[in-house]
């Protein structure tokens, strides 16, 4: 007999019910619960997408939670921003790209209750502080979508303004503003209030007052270093976004301590011979790799791929100072100049790094893979293990192709061949999951010995870098599977489907040269798949594989599954990189207590509660990186262009606002900005539906997307921008929303300067347009490191 449909009343009722059992909630719940299979499970998951769109759903479910898209996690990392009329606090996220994601929104917070013993209750945040909060969804409070209980006072954010510092003959100085948007707003500071800062020092400085008909007082509070060549360039990103980046005396003392792991509690592995496979300048080495043709007669045609990682946690025990200073970081930092490492080099690389003919301590995964490449089986190990040999991914691919150099020509009938077989079978198992397949390339910037860049090239990608990431992500997903089968709490890597809105905004994207977004049927990786295999090899294939990026939504860490929607994966964790990333040494703990590996696992009585802040304290960190990094080399960039004044280049219309255009340069893809008012003689409109500027009286229109010729007229090395003159014509417009008009735009006005550098970011553009949305890419294996490899980092 067929199960009734509950009603959605019946539906909201259990949801709620469950979540203050503080029980997780999903789909596959709620179908068992009412007995719902089959055509019932169907009518089911369209009601919740109606529930999670009307935003009626909201919640923490351990597989794939009741939640709407593009809502705020349970959890959130935010800042307290000020007091409303009535006299209540509110916060803001952290990490927030307003060009990518709109206005942040206001979260109440929750006063405490009084009855609480103050043990129990976290101290009152004041101005400023960043706070850990719990949120809870708000319906009927105007102006506040959320409101949050303080779960933790993480610190004091930076009250500081940063700048160069320029002396004056007097005494006294002026502070040029790092910030794009503070471009132009210069401050004074007095003689006597300069301190030790010198011409040129990236100096911290509090501002002192403000003065409505000239510019503001400022005192220097800290030096922090000198910025008179590129190479320090990346100090701005550094105390901008205060990346710690000076280990403490404590945590250095105790890398010096460690001594080396032994053989005890190990499965002894020296004799496999597993290499590694990195960029040629990688200075630490974080995985291994081995295959060979599985000897299982009930197996054939399949192969035994081995992943060996770096036991990080064999060097790093929880609550040490080591580990405290890895959870503040959260990630490594990768800028062009330098690298700042989450864990000291005595860990990352010396003693974690899988180095050549050197005994190495590590986690292992032996997956046994079928010929169709789906996975037969795997197992994870605690190995000692010496690596056979180290190479670069030039050399392997060279060796594959039988070009290879001396070294690697040795190695490559025992050791490569193989290897690529068993890649030849596990692109297979991918092809058949049809996980997201973008193809962005991704710029390196070669420096030159002063810092200064010397060219800007986009790296091959060659079937080694694949390999590599392919294999990488099968050991992740292998680690999710065992925790999960464990009954372990692990922190997950996840990515959800993109939100309606943004499908919207893609649609009108695709409408405007020729295709076509299926409104009908369930969001899946190959939609999109479809959409680039249409536009690959067309001049619009850059474009458009930008245009879906910035569809996707955002990978984050979670302690509660909702899958990965760019990789296709139900579960999937990061394994395969604890020398650089903290929630792949939490996966490795995890692994160790499950599998009772020894007693540095995952400690006793962690809490879902304890991870669900430590994703949210790296997922910041991670956002924060990715700004960090972004901003550097369009620093450098503009250092680069700055001698170029006057120079034409061709690029792309990366992005469209109401006062102006982003432009993205081909070839170096540096970033500018075209004020409207410099665009001719009309008056330009800014029609939000086609992402667009259209003339008044002309009709010319400059949408997204277009092709465009300028000329670089200003450059702000010290902020990254760029500012640009169209030298090209807009296309011609017939349209209801141009009035019917037709026509070009004329030439006249065409080259007016128009306002500073500084003017298009006072004017609100600032914000980094669309063609720069600070996406972590969401296909891949999170194998590769910022600055060091392939495209596709973060995953």
């Amino acid at each position: 007999m067929v199960a009734p449909e509950p009603s959605r009343e019946a539906i909201l009722a259990f949801i709620e019910s469950e979540r203050e059992a503080g029980r997780a909630v999903g789909r596959s719940d709620i179908a068992r619960a009412f007995g719902l299979s089959g055509g019932g499970k169907i009518w089911l998951k369209r009601l919740l997408k109606e529930l999670e769109e009307e935003g009626e759903t909201g919640g923490d479910g351990v597989e794939r939670p009741v939640h709407p898209r593009g809502a705020l996690p349970p959890v959130l990392l935010c800042e307290i921003k000020g007091k409303d009329r009535d006299g209540d606090p509110y916060a803001a996220p952290l990490e927030w790209n307003e060009a990518d994601q709109g206005a942040p929104p206001r979260i109440l917070i929750e006063r405490q209750r009084e009855f609480r013993a103050k043990r129990h209750a976290a101290p009152a945040p004041g101005m400023g502080d960043h706070v850990l909060l719990k949120l809870t969804r708000l319906k009927g409070v105007e102006g506040y979508p959320y409101s949050g209980r303080v779960l933790k006072v993480m610190g004091k954010g930076k009250a500081q303004v940063l700048g160069i510092f320029r002396a004056l003959p007097d005494g006294s100085g002026r502070l040029i503003p790092i910030d794009k948007k503070s471009q132009g707003r210069e401050a004074l500071i007095p003689k006597g209030q300069t301190g030790d800062a010198e011409d040129g020092d990236l100096v911290s400085v509090s501002l002192r007052s403000e003065s409505r008909f000239g510019p503001p007082e400022a005192q220097v509070k800290e030096r922090l270093g000198s910025i008179k060549s590129e190479r320090a360039v990346s100090l701005i990103a550094i105390h901008a976004h205060g990346i710690p980046n000076i280990f403490q005396p404590a945590t250095l003392a105790e890398a010096e301590a460690v001594r080396e792991a032994g053989t005890a509690g190990r499965e002894d592995w020296r004799d496999l011979p597993l290499i590694t496979i990195d960029p040629a300048d990688a200075k630490d080495h974080d995985d291994a790799v081995h295959a060979a043709p599985d000897e299982d007669p009930e197996n054939p045609g399949g192969y035994v791929v081995t992943v060996a990682i770096a036991d990080v946690a064999a060097y790093v025990r929880p609550g040490s100072s080591l580990d405290k200073e890895a959870l503040e970081r959260g990630n490594s930092v990768y800028f062009p100049d330098r690298v700042v490492p989450m864990l000291p080099e005595r860990i990352s690389n010396d003693l974690c790094s899988l180095r050549e003919g050197e005994d190495r301590p590590a986690l292992a995964v032996r997956l046994v893979l079928k010929a169709d490449g789906s996975k037969k089986s795997h197992s994870f190990h605690r190995i000692l293990m010496r690596s056979a040999a180290k190479l670069s991914y030039q050399q392997a691919q060279a060796a594959i192709d039988g070009l290879g150099d001396e070294k690697a020509a040795a190695i490559r009938e025992t050791i490569l061949m193989p290897l690529w077989a068993a890649y030849g079978i596990a692109a297979r198992g991918r092809d058949g999951r049809q996980p997201l397949d973008l193809d962005l390339p991704e710029r390196k910037l070669i420096l030159k010995a002063d810092g200064s860049v010397d060219r800007v090239i986009v790296p091959e990608r060659l079937a080694a870098h694949k390999l590599i990431e392919e294999f990488m992500i099968l050991a992740n997903v292998a680690a999710a599977e065992t925790l999960e089968k464990a009954g372990s709490l692990l922190i997950y890597r996840c990515h959800d489907e993109p939100s309606v809105e943004k499908m919207r905004a893609l649609g009108e994207v695709l409408a405007s040269i020729g295709i076509k977004l299926p409104k009908e049927g369930a969001l899946r990786p190959v939609l999109f798949n479809r959409i680039l295999g249409m536009i690959k090899g067309s001049e619009n294939e850059t474009f458009i594989n930008e245009v879906v990026l910035r569809s996707q939504a955002q990978a984050e860490y979670v302690a509660e599954n909702y899958g990965h929607f760019g990789l296709n994966l139900r579960r999937y964790a990061h394994f395969t990189s604890p020398i650089r990333r903290y929630a792949d040494l939490i996966v490795h703990r995890a692994l160790i207590a499950s599998q009772k590996f020894g007693d540095d696992g995952l400690p006793r009585g962690t809490t879902l509660d304890a991870l669900r802040e430590v994703s949210t304290r790296i997922s910041a960190a991670e956002r924060r990186a990715m700004a960090a990094e972004r901003e550097t080399v369009d620093r450098l960039i503009a250092h680069f262009l700055a001698d170029q004044i006057g120079s034409s280049f061709d690029g792309r219309i990366g992005g469209v606002h109401r006062a102006g255009l982003f432009i993205k340069l081909d070839g170096t893809g540096a970033d500018g900005f075209i004020p409207a008012s410099t665009l001719g003689a009309d008056y330009y409109r800014y029609d939000e539906a086609i992402h667009a500027l259209i003339g008044e009286r002309t009709g010319e229109s400059f949408r997204l997307g277009d092709r465009v010729h300028v000329k670089l007229v200003e450059a702000a090395p010290v902020a990254g921008a760029l500012r640009f003159e169209l030298l090209s014509e807009g296309r011609a417009v017939t349209s209801e929303r141009s009035g019917g008009r037709t026509g070009r735009g004329p030439s006249a006005g065409r080259g007016k300067a128009g306002a500073s550098v500084g003017s298009p970011f006072r004017s609100g553009a600032g914000k980094p347009g669309p063609s720069r949305p600070g996406r972590a890419k969401p296909g891949g294996s999170g194998k590769s490191k910022p600055g060091k490899s392939k495209p596709g980092k973060r995953r």
